[in-house]
């Protein structure tokens, strides 16, 4: 049973409309000690280090997987599992032909990462008899040309707009780019979602992420 303290972790998915949802939020049952926010914002800063990172076109996913994995190694903390993996419409949600993993520890980790791919990008963190905490969002990957490359470039674009629990992230571990790229995302939700609910819930969106 949820009891106050804890950490709520729900991994979902839906076929819906013209796609298909694969995405993980962790949210605070009421309030939370020191180690849980810790915990959560360290995970949430390895899921920014790789959503943010743009990489050379072809690369593989295991550049991505130690970005998401950094913040965790310099705390001597990690997961064992895969940060990424490819997302089919109408078909399979753990699908290839790339997986965003330590090289050799999954199935196509060095197949080459490319242009309008959707990925999951999901770091966590997991203590036995504690709980654990995830957070997932799907991206498509994007061509890009920096200026003055001669070389093209993938970005991650998002495609999934789902508010982070401020209750739950400690702002003294982040940094300045960071925070920025938080505050970007929650103008995006607030774009994206206000137009689709009640007065009310729009209110709270606004209010849940200020």
């Amino acid at each position: 049973p949820l009891e106050p303290g804890h950490l709520f972790l729900i991994d979902s998915g839906a076929h819906i409309g013209g796609g298909t949802t694969d995405d993980t939020r962790t949210v605070a049952v009421g309030t939370v000690d020191a180690e849980s926010r810790r915990a959560y914002t360290l995970v949430l800063k390895g899921h920014i280090g790789a959503a943010r990172q743009v990489i050379p076109d072809g690369s593989n996913g295991s550049a991505l997987d130690a970005l998401a994995r950094a913040p965790l190694w310099n705390a001597g903390l990690n997961y064992d599992h895969g940060t990424g993996h490819g997302v089919g419409a109408w078909l399979c949600v753990h699908e290839g032909p790339f997986s965003i993993a330590e090289r050799g520890s999954r199935t196509f980790t060095g197949e080459p990462l490319r242009d309008g791919a959707v990925s999951s990008i999901e770091p966590g963190y997991y203590k036995a008899g504690w709980g654990g905490v995830r957070i997932e969002n799907l991206y498509v990957y994007r061509t890009v040309e920096p200026d003055g490359s001669s070389r093209k470039f993938l970005r991650l674009e998002p495609i999934t707009w789902i508010p982070f629990d401020p209750d739950l992230i400690d702002d003294t571990l982040l940094n300045d780019d960071e925070r920025t790229w938080i505050a970007d995302y929650h103008q995006g939700c607030v774009e994206r979602l206000s137009p689709l609910l009640p007065e009310m819930e729009r209110y709270e969106l606004q209010a849940l992420i200020g």
